[in-house]
């Protein structure tokens, strides 16, 4: 059996794309006979992320880290993010001489930028050292490609990502009732980098309803009392308030692809976005979503569109193809790097 190491300092109790993408790509592989194996923070001691309390930074060091790797002896090693552990685990696969993958999930630099006063380019000069190492580099969009490339980096191969049609489908409007209409719904992460006063400020009849968690809530529940904050929602209970929904508004203009864009398409719901990295690259029928730098006129736009055209389209993302692209990306562990530019 083939044994595959996937290193990543996003995992529970955060719920992300970064954290349903690995699960669901190793529960694929798994069933195609890898043995599965992911080295977290649950493993160390960690610290909270000041801000982000659900963001658990490892403390590991790196012989703990290069012992772990040396107990799983793994066939391939994949290292998703650029954190604490992925960082010493970047330190012991090169001094053990083996041969990794990197992934590329978050735009990092924009998201600090949001928040300190540190120059783009300082962020970029780290993620291209941290890259620079790996046999691969996997991006989950062409566009995040293309970004990628205009900043430096090489080596890199598309990882897209799919949707549970199982948990995610069309459904009645179950939801929202004695709530104004049309119903606006947004999914994420509350928090600076996801725009959504971009969102909030829209001059739109209807109700604007905002699904999630994160350090900005407090503040934008104070300043925008017409909108409706529901916290963080899961399983069953997430799925019927996409069903409810009458578009998916988008505001992010930082994210590389955007999962919630798909569950919301996959339940019937076009979505209205920016035209920008993530929402161009999924929202390729016009016919599923619009997208304008003017987001109210993109939701109005998104509010005569075909709920079953948006299902069709969301059908094109499957977890099978992501996991086929990912295992194609993937190098022998023992396999000597050599780097092709």
């Amino acid at each position: 059996m083939v044994r595959l190491l996937i290193v990543t300092d996003a995992w529970h109790p955060q719920v992300n794309g970064v954290v349903r993408s690995l699960e669901r790509v190793g529960q694929h592989l798994s069933g195609r006979g890898y043995d599965v194996h992911y080295l977290t923070p649950d493993a160390f001691w960690t610290m909270p992320l000041p801000t982000y309390p659900e963001i658990r930074l490892s403390l590991a060091t790196r012989a703990a880290v290069s012992e772990h790797i040396v107990r799983a002896a793994p066939d391939y090693i994949h290292i998703a993010t650029e954190g604490p552990l992925g960082l010493a685990a970047r330190h012991a696969c090169l001094a053990l001489d083996l041969t990794f993958s990197t992934s590329y999930h978050t735009r990092f630099p924009e998201y600090v930028a949001a928040r300190l006063p540190v120059p783009l380019e300082w962020s970029y000069a780290y993620l291209r050292w941290f890259h620079e190492a790996a046999a691969v580099t996997m991006a989950p969009t062409p566009s995040a490609i293309d970004d990628l490339r205009m900043h430096g980096f090489s080596r890199l191969a598309l990882w897209s990502r799919g949707v549970d049609t199982s948990r995610f489908a069309p459904g009645p409007k179950s939801c929202f009732a004695g709530l104004p209409g049309p119903h606006m719904l947004y999914v994420g992460r509350v928090a600076v980098e996801k725009n959504i006063e971009a969102f909030l400020q829209l001059d739109l009849p209807g109700t604007k309803i905002v699904v999630g968690d994160g350090p900005q809530r407090e503040q934008l529940e104070r300043n925008y009392s017409e909108a409706v904050f529901l916290g963080k929602k899961t399983g069953s209970d997430l799925t019927a308030l996409y069903q409810s929904a009458d578009v998916f508004v988008f505001p992010s203009r930082t994210d590389t692809f955007g999962n919630v864009l798909i569950e919301a398409l996959a339940c019937g719901v076009p979505v209205a976005a920016y035209p920008v990295m993530g929402p161009r690259d999924v929202l390729t029928d016009p016919a599923s979503g619009a997208l304008d730098e003017d987001l109210g006129r993109a939701v109005t736009r998104a509010l005569g569109l075909s709920r079953l055209a948006a299902y069709k389209h969301s059908l094109n993302f499957t977890w099978d193809r992501a996991a086929d692209q990912f295992a194609a990306n993937l190098h022998p562990a023992a396999a000597p790097l050599r780097i092709v530019a």
